[in-house]
């Protein structure tokens, strides 16, 4: 009897907790091989990035090893990157790995399937405007994330150790998009720098030197939240000293700004895009699958593609259907959480023969860290309806969703060791990465 091979492509929030729970359910069995294929050895819960940018948190103290999740939970790792699918021989193309000095590590090669899930996430989306691919910052992966970091550090250096005085824009970040991650990381950039100043770097008055600018074309931050959360996390960046922007929209990003469409040009050496998502252009000629204008993945309620029965997509790479509203799920994290649940019944019904259930979103609410001082959101539940939450209760419910992710990796227990051995890290170690 030849056994069913599932492949899941893309090892984020949700590829890695689908592996993960079908390794545990039916690779341990022998009722299923599963295998991951992911270009990076290790794996990061996306929300954390603008942390690690800040450097308000180590990337490599929580980072999932690949290799030994897979040990553990009874699923393969493949290292690679998808480039290419053929649905007539059942076959995941990936193209060769190499080093950085672009030397073959592993050849060409591909992963036979008979059932597979996409789950390569999102990309940042720059709209084709001239010069933000040159001149602007991405914090698509941990890669940029850890990058941005080190720039922000030797900015910092740089301004503490020069003789003449600071440039104009010098120390001044211009952030494009007022989502979750632009209005997170102006909070956690502003902390950095005042933290800064404790560890030693006394020439910068952050009031005078630093200027952190929000710029987005909508008429409100968050404009995919509740606008009650906007206002309120409006009112603490404003407190703080943040600029926020809204309604403008961004022409141009050359080496020493941004420009926008009624002629404002704001000064800063460092530019972050953070003002849209779509999903990796490989998609959009894959195989003839159908594709969204936004490079989604168009599925089902199933989560099967709209043409082909064995291939499911979860997470920021799938447009899939909300019935009885114009917009699809939306690309967050909790949405890939439940797919990735809801895909490991169903492709158990599939090899089983049986048929599969449609997926609903549950919107359980949305939260807004504003790094350490404080925290908005609106929990939502058939019990309590639409309930806002802020300050330190709010904060413990941001990072209670960190420890959701790290339970469906690991288990309860080792989940509850880790939160502790986190406490007592955090009684020793600096608050900022310094590196």
């Amino acid at each position: 009897m030849t056994i069913h091979r599932v492949v899941i492509v893309g090892g984020g929030a949700g590829g890695i907790e689908l592996a993960t729970r079908l390794g545990d359910r039916l690779g341990r069995r022998g009722k299923a091989h599963v295998t991951l294929v992911d270009a990076n050895l290790t794996h990061l819960w996306k929300p954390l990035l603008h942390e690690v940018a800040a450097g308000t948190f180590d990337s490599h103290e929580d980072d999932v090893d690949y290799i030994a999740q897979s040990h553990q939970h009874h699923f393969d790792y493949r290292l690679g990157r998808m480039d290419g699918l053929d649905r007539e021989r059942r076959e995941v193309r990936l193209a060769p790995t190499l080093d950085e000095d672009g030397r073959e590590i592993i050849p060409r090669r591909v992963v036979p399937y008979d059932t597979l899930a996409l789950a390569v996430g999102s990309v940042s989306n720059d709209f084709g405007i001239p010069g933000v691919r040159e001149h602007c910052v991405f914090l698509d992966d941990r890669a940029q994330a850890d990058a941005f970091q080190r720039l922000i550090m030797r900015n910092y250096i740089r301004a503490q150790t020069q003789s003449a005085p600071l440039e104009k824009g010098q120390l001044n970040v211009v952030i494009v998009g007022a989502g979750a991650t632009g209005v997170e990381l102006a909070a956690e950039l502003h902390h950095v720098a005042h933290q800064l100043v404790n560890y030693g770097f006394d020439r910068i008055v952050p009031e005078r030197d630093v200027k952190l600018t929000i710029i987005e074309a909508a008429d409100r931050i968050l404009p995919a939240l509740p606008e009650r959360l906007s206002r309120a996390a409006a009112a603490e960046l404003r407190r703080l000293g943040v600029e926020i922007h809204t309604g403008k929209r961004v022409t141009r990003v050359i080496a020493d700004g941004v420009q926008t469409q009624d002629g404002m040009f704001f000064h800063a050496r460092t530019k972050v895009w953070a003002a849209g998502i779509k999903a990796p252009d490989f998609l959009r000629e894959l195989a003839g699958l159908e594709t969204s204008r936004s490079n989604q993945l168009v599925v089902r309620q199933t989560l099967q593609t709209t043409r082909a029965d064995d291939i499911f997509a979860l997470g920021d790479c799938a447009q899939c259907p909300r019935p009885g509203q114009e917009r699809p799920v939306p690309p967050t994290a909790q949405a890939a959480h439940q797919q990735a649940e809801m895909l490991v019944r169903s492709i158990e019904r599939r090899i089983a023969g049986r048929s599969l259930p449609k997926y609903v979103y549950h919107d359980r609410g949305s939260l807004i860290s504003l790094s350490h001082y404080t925290a908005f959101g609106n929990l939502m539940s058939g019990l309590t309806g639409n309930v806002m939450i802020e300050g330190r209760f709010a904060r413990l419910t941001y990072r209670t969703l960190h420890r959701l992710h790290q339970r469906a990796l690991h288990g309860a227990w080792p989940t509850l060791l880790l939160t502790l051995s986190d406490f007592l890290q955090h009684r020793t170690k600096p608050r900022l990465k310094l590196h």
